[in-house]
């Protein structure tokens, strides 16, 4: 039975998560946030070895990282349409939200174990309902889906967006008034992210070669929703 996936990649605030979110709900299919993994395990680390790492002085141990990972452990559970992360038991959607995860998850999802073993979680999480009665398939997001985590996804999104625009729309979510210094600055670091996302040696950040570019630069979430489902349904009824 093919893998009912719908990959949705692209750089940061590009809209992935929202845009993927909104099209599961449509076709009624299920989310994954790959990023909520990373996130889980971040929080995890910190809790749990930030302390010792802090007092060595050294990098994040990969080995102790996966064995915390397993042992707590961490991990995606599909609760209604939307596979949340756990640590012990307990939902962390929020708390991975905080800046005190944020500060240190890229460190972290840089580590190649690290991304090996999230990879593997979220497979393990999607392959694992697949022909499960009432599951239609999942839309995941992240900026490896199509390239790394389900390269045989039988569609591929990649969204794009102007710096600009993207810098725009982060501002606006988070409540901030959106001058044109402040979006100045929030473009220019949104190009720098991209240069570090596009160039780093695992994982970079591109479109796979069979995906589907969507420049969303002009269009309303509505829209490139719309745009979205429309494909996926094209795809899916086959």
């Amino acid at each position: 039975m093919t893998l009912r996936v719908i990959a949705i990649d692209g750089p940061a605030a590009s809209g992935k998560s929202s845009t993927a979110g909104l099209v599961a709900r449509q076709l009624g299919w299920a989310h994954l946030d790959s990023g909520a993994l990373y996130r889980a395990l971040t929080l995890a680390a910190i809790d749990n070895l930030a302390e010792d790492v802090r007092r060595k002085g050294k990098e994040w141990p990969a080995t102790q990282l996966i064995d915390l990972a397993e042992r707590l452990p961490v991990r995606l559970v599909l609760i209604g349409d939307k596979f949340k992360p756990e640590v012990a038991g307990a939902d962390v959607e929020e708390a991975i939200r905080g800046e005190r995860v944020t500060r240190h998850v890229s460190v972290l999802a840089a580590i190649p174990e690290v991304r090996t073993w999230v990879n593997t979680q979220q497979r393990r999480a999607v392959e694992g309902r697949r022909g499960q009665e009432g599951f239609g398939g999942v839309v995941v997001d992240g900026r490896d889906i199509g390239t790394v985590v389900f390269p045989d996804a039988p569609l591929k999104i990649f969204l794009t967006a102007t710096a600009h625009e993207r810098a725009r729309r982060r501002l606006f979510q988070r409540g901030q008034e959106v001058d044109l210094e402040l979006v100045k600055q929030e473009s220019e670091a949104l190009a720098a992210r991209d240069a570090a996302d596009s160039s780093r040696r695992i994982a970079p950040l591109k479109a796979a070669q069979d995906a589907v570019m969507l420049d969303t630069t002009a269009l309303t979430l509505e829209e490139q929703v719309t745009h979205v489902v429309e494909l996926a349904r094209q795809r899916f009824s086959r």
